[in-house]
């Protein structure tokens, strides 16, 4: 579905791509990013897809993670997971078959490549995986799972995962 945006080039000029994300990352995602997720939320609840605008924007913004991202939303990876305490957490299904819990609300995931390109080198404001979240969050699509408050404690412990 969204492969048809994308060339082995890349759209948009590193040092511009580098400027944009320079901003400290404090409150999670930089307000352009918060926007661009409001705009395909309303955008895909009118039209039931998204317009190729729309998915340059999401390229420009989050770089070179969003093939990939979107590729997890199509697979339909993502399952949000709820507990009664409100509690909510995000599984993804990586392209390995790993299991990755991530928590958008302090935009975390345990992935190496949100370890390198996002904390470490800072080139990147999310991984695939995270983004895919928001995604899917946005467009309506997360698988849904309700977990007791007993489990949701051993999965964000790391003790336990829903099963793939």
């Amino acid at each position: 579905m969204f492969k048809r945006l994308w060339s082995k080039q890349q759209i948009f000029p590193r040092s511009l791509f580098a400027t944009v994300f320079q901003q400290n990352m404090a409150s999670c995602l930089p307000a352009v990013a918060e926007q661009l997720l409001k705009d395909l939320q309303k955008t895909y609840s009118e039209k039931s897809q998204i317009p190729d605008e729309l998915l340059i924007a999401l390229r420009f913004i989050f770089g070179s993670c969003t093939l990939q991202a979107l590729d997890l939303v199509d697979q339909r990876a993502v399952t949000r997971v709820s507990s009664p305490s409100g509690r909510v957490v995000f599984q993804v299904l990586g392209g390995s078959g790993r299991l990755y819990t991530c928590y958008t609300s302090c935009h975390y995931c345990p992935c190496p490549a949100f370890a390198f390109s996002v904390l470490r080198r800072n080139e990147s404001l999310v991984c695939k995986h995270i983004l895919a979240a928001y995604v899917c969050q946005a467009m309506g699509l997360c698988q849904q799972e309700q977990v007791s408050d007993q489990h949701m404690t051993l999965i964000l412990s790391g003790r336990a995962a829903l099963d793939p």
